[in-house]
């Protein structure tokens, strides 16, 4: 009996871990026949779990979708996953999950064994959390979201937009979300643009219900980049493109994909996409990066950086002294195109 309880919950397990399963890979990894894995399938339908079965040579078994949650059955690393996500969530951007992660991990911590319990305990007191200091975005709108999303489901809202706050009602067909640690974004096909749009979820309010089904169009190659690109460089008034003269790694290490978009060139150079509304701050911007580059566009980026290579010069040229006034360094022209931090 013990043996054969053993078997059920490994089953069950199985069934939880992919959507579906031959009868003969069922018998394999239980090392059982197919008609003993018929059977150990009716006991688990006699206990209240849907298991669906489609007949034929192509068939196969599925848990199907219950009236309440069944046991959730993890393994060791998953259950440590499970622990740490959820604590990490407590932290995190969505209003309302942080109590409802720490129920959840109350519960799960209960029934974790000892040799867990210490692994998920070690994590905790190891980690720091850094606070993002973004926006909060409402926990049933983001979920509205995912599930039209994932059911092609037209959603409206009305959004406010970052520069003016104006309002507006948006039309869109919803195709994923984005989170980068901070904002959370909504990529979507505009109905009114006709075209591919990104916007932040905490500035939009639902309409509900949602709308009709639509057929999933074509999306960005790139979606990461296209987001990056959204967010960091297309609202700006000046937009920069800027060669780097170092790795894309390095340079990943060094530049958020909220503040700018990296393509490589070669295993020696990458371009950078980044933006702002003022030329001074791209011109800080790319200084403080630590390595030589190329201005590629806007060509006023060159004059700025000579301005501010200029004042940085004057600082350094003659050491301060008391009442006396500091004589304006000397400038040398820069070679066109080209700054070095």
């Amino acid at each position: 009996m013990l043996e054969t309880s053993a078997r059920l919950l490994r089953l069950l397990s199985l069934l939880q871990a992919k959507p579906e399963w031959t009868g003969g890979e069922l018998a394999e990894r239980l090392e059982i026949t197919p008609r003993t894995v018929r059977r150990d399938v009716e006991k688990l339908r006699g206990l209240g779990y849907p298991v669906e079965a489609t007949p034929g040579v192509a068939g196969g078994y599925r848990l199907g979708r219950g009236a309440s949650l069944p046991p959730l059955l993890l393994d060791d690393e998953e259950a440590v996953a499970v622990a740490v996500g959820l604590r990490t969530a407590a932290g995190g951007s969505v209003t309302g999950l942080a109590e409802t992660s720490l129920r959840a991990l109350a519960k799960l911590e209960q029934l974790l064994p000892a040799r867990l319990r210490h692994r998920v305990a070690a994590v905790h007191a190891a980690v720091v959390p850094m606070p993002a200091g973004g926006p909060a975005v409402d926990a049933d709108s983001l979920i509205a979201l995912a599930a039209a999303c994932r059911d092609n489901l037209r959603v409206r809202f009305d959004y406010r937009s970052g520069k003016e706050g104006r309002e507006s009602l948006r039309d869109v067909e919803p195709h994923r979300l984005v989170h980068t640690g901070r904002l959370w974004y909504l990529i979507a096909f505009d109905l009114d643009q006709q075209d591919w749009r990104t916007f932040r979820v905490d500035r939009l309010r639902l309409w509900t219900p949602s709308g009709p089904r639509f057929t999933p169009r074509q999306p960005p190659a790139d979606l990461p980049g296209y987001v990056s690109q959204s967010v960091s460089t297309a609202p700006y008034r000046y937009q920069a493109k800027l060669l780097m003269h170092a790795p894309l790694a390095i340079m990943a290490e060094r530049t958020s994909p909220s503040s700018g978009r990296l393509e490589a060139v070669d295993e020696h150079t990458c371009l950078l996409h980044t933006g702002s509304n003022s030329l001074d701050e791209l011109a800080v911007y790319v200084a403080i990066k630590g390595v030589d580059f190329d201005v590629l566009e806007p060509p006023e980026l060159l004059d700025k950086i000579g301005e501010l290579a200029g004042r940085l010069s004057a600082v350094t040229a003659v050491p301060p002294s008391a009442g006396t006034s500091r004589p304006p360094a000397p400038r040398t022209p820069a070679d066109p195109g080209r700054a070095s931090p």
